[in-house]
């Protein structure tokens, strides 16, 4: 029987890379993506995109009863959705702190929250997915990125959280700290940096996919540091 996995932000840089490697390896995959970009994705019976919003809670519920309509169940879900945001102390007020803790934490906390719920229901649990982040492990990397640093510290107490509800069900949750990624974004942000350096939105791919694989389902309250050679 084909396992599913639940990928949100699907169409972004690391998304995108989680999806491909999924279906390479015969996975059926719902692919949650903002309502404007659902046109980047076409459906085949093992690829299926859902627009929503991930701010709004009800609309979330809404989908995940939709994924499972069609696929049955969920055996994994990555939450790659998420947004960015410098400022040091100095600079960051309410309004920033908020949108960021919105974008990262609220937005996670909505789809994980519904999808351990459907996994309490299944016999074999779950495995969720997080992407946390260096600068919300290490204070030295937060002091220009301090909102989003703060919110995205948030995602390993809910990873923690998970890990201790879903004893006994079969459900994990796992976080994974990828360092610099090598996207056209990032090269355009910071030219003059050392590329090779980066970490490749594949190698993340891969790392998410062996979590799926016997030995991978091993692993417990992981948090899996893809930094390449990027200092923290």
């Amino acid at each position: 029987m084909s396992r599913t996995i639940l990928i949100t932000g699907a169409t972004g840089n690391l998304g995108d890379a989680v999806l491909k490697k999924f279906l390479e390896n015969d996975f059926q995959v719902a692919a949650l993506v903002s309502n404007r970009r659902t046109s980047n994705l076409n459906a085949t019976t093992r690829l299926q995109p859902f627009p929503l919003d991930l701010l709004d809670e009800n609309n979330v519920q809404q989908v995940v009863k939709q994924v499972i309509k069609i696929f049955g169940n969920i055996d994994m879900a990555v939450f790659t959705a998420g947004g960015f945001a410098m400022g040091r102390l100095a600079d960051t007020g309410l309004e920033e702190l908020n949108n960021m803790y919105r974008l990262n934490f609220i937005t996670a906390y909505h789809i994980a929250r519904q999808v351990f719920l459907q996994m309490r229901k299944q016999d074999d649990g779950g495995q969720i997915i997080f992407i946390g982040s260096q600068p919300a492990l290490h204070p030295g990397s937060a002091r220009d990125k301090l909102s989003y640093a703060f919110s995205k510290s948030l995602v390993f107490r809910l990873a923690e959280v998970i890990n201790e509800e879903g004893k006994g069900s079969g459900i994990t949750a796992s976080v994974i700290v990828p360092g610099i990624i090598d996207t056209p974004q990032n090269r355009e942000a910071m030219p003059d940096a050392d590329f090779a350096s980066w970490v490749k939105a594949e190698e993340i791919a891969d790392n998410i996919f062996h979590l799926s694989t016997p030995a991978g389902k091993q692993l417990r309250e992981s948090i899996i540091k893809v930094y390449g050679e990027s200092q923290t």
